[in-house]
């Protein structure tokens, strides 16, 4: 055999392993592209989808007079507030401006919802006001040059700053501690304090009356900053000095330290999306949800039905409380009332395949704040369906007779993510095929940290060279307005104990048999469940009307939290967050009682705009139109494992809406995307067996879209909310 025929047998080989690891890679054909849809689109326009797209929310009956008795469609209107700061009496005003999309009238609102006029003390501070702070700030840093230079090898002008809230000790007040960190760009900055604080009154009209009104610097409290210049040119300062840290060597930096690996999985569908998306309304398999974004409060969804029937008329976010512990003023002062900075403006595009999977359905969200033109939030939203990769039930007969059945759980899940200031908020809204709805929030992001000093580990962990990681607790609030069955409910409790009896069989022993307690609450008192105490176990939204088997239709509230302890009653700015002495409380739904805080509770928090405590006045809640009253959150201590970001393991909550003998069976026996097959059968036919259809289904790669990002261009329509 000569070297001419080697070579050629060699290329044949290598040719015929080629095509063999083709073939096994392929399973035995090249895939070919996937049929996929663009999201589903309903035919019909049923005329509903944008009755709930606005800011200002028409009042209940009428809306139900339009979507189920056929009454006139209620006029879009928006809600407009103006700061008048240039009157006799300065004051916050709100108006609401319709109908949209050209508005003819306005109206004043604002004695309507609150009483009487709002002081313009309460405002929320804008873009505007932080700017300025900032120019105050930096002249006040050009006095104290050394010691800058000594302390943070700075000028003052590479130092980020950073807000606490509230903002003094009684109403009127509006005096912020401004904490002073390392910025190296790229890196979050909220790890590496240098120990200097300021705390500015920036409550007069005019900026010119600014005043800096203290200073702290590594324990110790001086009144300007001049006196910190000269304890430290007179040697009577205990200064540590902090080198400017280098982008690489960063505590925050989330830069990757290795390069790409393999891609993981990919979830895709091969004959595209199951959902069905329209204006802001989605249908997946039985359920329609209206959805929303407040910009201020978040995330909100009206108008829940399953399978026609309306099980929630509005479940909201309203308010997320971080509250933090330090021995420095900045940290030990801080209660941020999010919802004052805007949950819903700071909610970003979203990343494509990381914050939401690849093919999900992302949608613009517009809000206008500060300006006179719309701003949008692209991509900020997403809507997909999830394969949780566990079963929703399965059961393999081993006994009698010999088969296996089960249903995967598939869930469609409506997600936004809200950056506030260095947390991240991951907002979740699942609807699975049982009927249930699962809403789920997890924190990420930076930690909040102090300067380290003195006894600073009795308020945390020591996380870097000179980082206190702080303390906190997160405290979500929601509303949801079950209509179970009908808009009038009443609320039941059911638990077990024990009761000792007499063995039937065997009179002379006895035994400890488990009962149900039933009970029915009457009034709002007995509904309000104080925060970290026992309540009932199985409590929920009951109909008058029975189930084929003789119970009341109802739905179960469960609540998955670990919160830490509410603010004591007796703090002077605990009214300002009075939801959160109730791990659930539920009301009489009332037109007056939209909601259970207000943006202006941050800045006046002594005189609070809205006390969600005043709600519960003990009116009975029989058979009435009820709300319930979500309080769900949890202890944070961050420990090394924070840095550089807190991870989404274990720091989930939420709590679940669950059908209890609402149906006569488990709806999700109607899925077509059961399983069920026996040993008499054969398992691996099509025509038995949907997961044996699988191979040739999903023989097919889908068409995924370029990745893009605009999200950093959003930055350029807001400020940060309170990083200066």
């Amino acid at each position: 055999m000569n070297v001419k025929t080697l070579l050629i047998l060699l290329l044949l080989a290598l040719a015929t392993i080629f095509a063999l690891v083709c073939v096994l890679l392929t399973r035995g054909r090249a895939p070919s592209a996937c049929q996929h849809q663009p999201p589903g689109q309903e035919d019909p326009d049923d005329g509903q989808s944008l009755v709930f797209a606005d800011l200002s929310p028409e009042e209940m009956a009428q809306v139900l007079r339009f979507l189920d008795g056929g009454g006139a469609r209620p006029p879009r209107e928006a809600l407009a507030v103006l700061y008048f700061g240039n009157q006799p009496e300065p004051n916050v005003t709100e108006y609401v401006v319709g109908p949209l999309p050209r508005p003819v009238y306005h109206r004043d609102v604002t004695v309507q919802k609150y009483g009487g006029k709002v002081p313009y003390h309460r405002r929320p501070v804008t873009g505007k006001e932080y700017v300025d702070i900032n120019g105050l700030i930096q002249r006040e840093l050009r006095k104290a040059p050394r010691f800058l230079a000594a302390c943070c090898e700075s000028d003052g002008t590479d130092l980020a700053v950073l807000t606490t809230a509230p903002r003094g000790f009684k109403s009127g007040d509006r005096e912020t501690w401004f904490v002073l960190f390392h910025s190296v760009a790229g890196t979050g900055y909220y790890l590496s304090p240098v120990g200097l604080e300021l705390l500015v009154d920036h409550r007069d009209l005019h900026i010119s009356r600014w005043r800096l009104r203290k200073v702290f610097y590594n324990g110790r409290y001086f009144a300007s900053m001049e006196h910190l210049e000269d304890a430290f040119v007179d040697n009577l300062l205990d200064m540590v000095r902090i080198e400017k840290p280098l982008g690489e060597e960063v505590l925050g930096s989330m830069r990757p330290r290795r390069p790409p690996g393999s891609p993981g999985p990919l979830q895709y569908e091969p004959q595209g999306p199951r959902y069905s998306v329209r204006d802001n309304r989605v249908t997946f398999q039985g359920w329609s949800i209206a959805f929303g974004m407040n910009p201020n409060s978040g995330p909100r969804l009206f108008d829940i039905r399953f399978h026609g029937e309306r099980i929630v008329y509005e479940l909201s976010l309203q308010e997320a409380l971080a509250l933090y512990g330090s021995n420095c003023p900045g940290g030990m002062s801080t209660r941020y009332f999010d919802g004052s900075f805007g949950i819903g403006r700071f909610a970003y595009e979203l990343v494509r395949g990381l914050d939401c999977p690849y093919m999900a359905t992302y949608v613009d969200r517009h809000y206008l704040a500060e300006s006179d033109t719309p701003k949008t939030n692209r991509n900020s939203l997403c809507i997909f369906e999830h394969d949780a990769g566990f079963p929703l039930r399965r059961h393999f007969s081993d006994s009698q007779s010999f088969y296996y059945g089960g249903l995967r759980k598939n869930t469609l899940v409506i997600r936004a993510v809200s950056t506030l200031i260095n947390y991240d908020y991951i907002w979740d809204f699942m609807f699975h095929s049982s009927g249930a709805v699962e809403v789920r929030v997890h924190a990420t992001g930076y930690i909040s940290t102090s300067f380290l000093h003195g006894r600073g580990t009795d308020y945390g962990n020591r996380v870097g060279p000179h980082t206190l990681g702080t303390m906190h607790l997160h405290h979500i609030h929601y509303k949801v307005d079950l209509d179970v069955d009908g808009q009038l409910n009443s609320l039941e409790t059911q638990d077990m104990e024990y009761e000792l009896v007499k063995d039937p069989w065997s009179m002379q022993n006895t035994i400890e048999r488990p009962y149900l307690r039933r009970e029915r609450l009457e009034r709002e008192d007995e509904a309000a469940f104080p925060l970290n105490t026992p309540m009932p176990r199985y409590l929920s939204f009951a109909s008058s009307k029975p189930n084929k088997w003789g119970h009341p239709r109802s739905y179960r509230i469960q609540i998955v939290s670990f919160t830490g302890e509410h603010l004591p009653t007796s703090s002077s700015m605990e009214r300002s967050i009075s939801w959160g002495r109730y791990q659930l409380a539920v009301t009489r739904r009332k037109e007056e009682e939209p909601t259970s805080t207000s943006v202006y509770n941050q800045n006046d928090p002594w005189t609070p705009t809205v006390v969600f405590a005043d709600f519960i006045n003990n009116e009975t809640i029989t058979n009435e139109d009820l709300v319930a009253w979500i309080s769900v959150g949890f202890l944070h201590i961050p420990h090394a494992e924070d840095v550089p970001n807190t991870v989404t393991v274990g720091n989930g909550v939420g709590f679940f809406l669950r059908p209890y003998n609402y149906f006569d069976e488990d709806p999700s026996v109607d899925s077509p995307n059961s399983v069920y097959f026996s040993r008499e059968q054969d398992a691996g036919a099509c025509g038995t067996n949907p997961l044996a259809c699988l191979s040739p289904t999903a023989a097919c790669a889908p068409r995924l879209s370029p990745f893009r990002y605009g999200g950093f261009l959003n930055l350029s329509l807001a400020p940060p909310p309170g990083g200066l």
